[in-house]
């Protein structure tokens, strides 16, 4: 096993229309008002851009995120990222009875040194700590689709 190598899924059932959902989640450099965790969003041109995440440990984690697809017909957003995660991740928003289910899957792997020093014993708190911090990424949202 490749203790470095991580695969996630998220789902995030929201009560707003599939459309709303979609334009909050593609406006990325908008992230850090309603997404606490994502500290920073530096636009480098239309499709790319730079990213600072930080959950509950205290690391940041750097990376380039570069769009792969834009699709608003099927509801797809999906990246590749490189620096201190290297994979892809993707939105697939649905209509979900009367709201929305956003979808978020990520395939990556651990690139940051010090994590890589830490796959193993650090593995469960990793993964909680994405867990928090998509937990936080949906209330966020959920907030930020009512504000508007």
């Amino acid at each position: 096993m490749d203790w470095t190598h991580y695969r996630f899924r998220s789902l995030w059932p929201l009560p707003a229309e599939c459309a709303a959902v979609y334009q909050a989640l593609e406006r990325v450099e908008e992230y850090p008002r309603w997404w606490p965790q994502v500290r920073a969003v530096s636009r480098l041109n239309d499709t790319t851009g730079i990213i600072t995440i930080r959950s509950v440990l205290p690391y940041d984690m750097t990376f380039t995120a570069r769009e792969t697809r834009r699709d608003p017909a099927a509801g797809v957003l999906e990246i590749a990222m490189s620096g201190d995660i290297e994979g892809w991740s993707r939105w697939t928003v649905t209509a979900d009875g009367t709201g929305t289910l956003a979808r978020y899957d990520q395939v990556v792997d651990v690139s940051k040194p010090l994590l890589r020093r830490l796959a193993v014993p650090g593995r469960p708190f990793f993964r909680a700590n994405h867990r928090l911090m998509m937990r936080a990424g949906r209330r966020g949202l959920l907030g930020h689709l009512q504000a508007v």
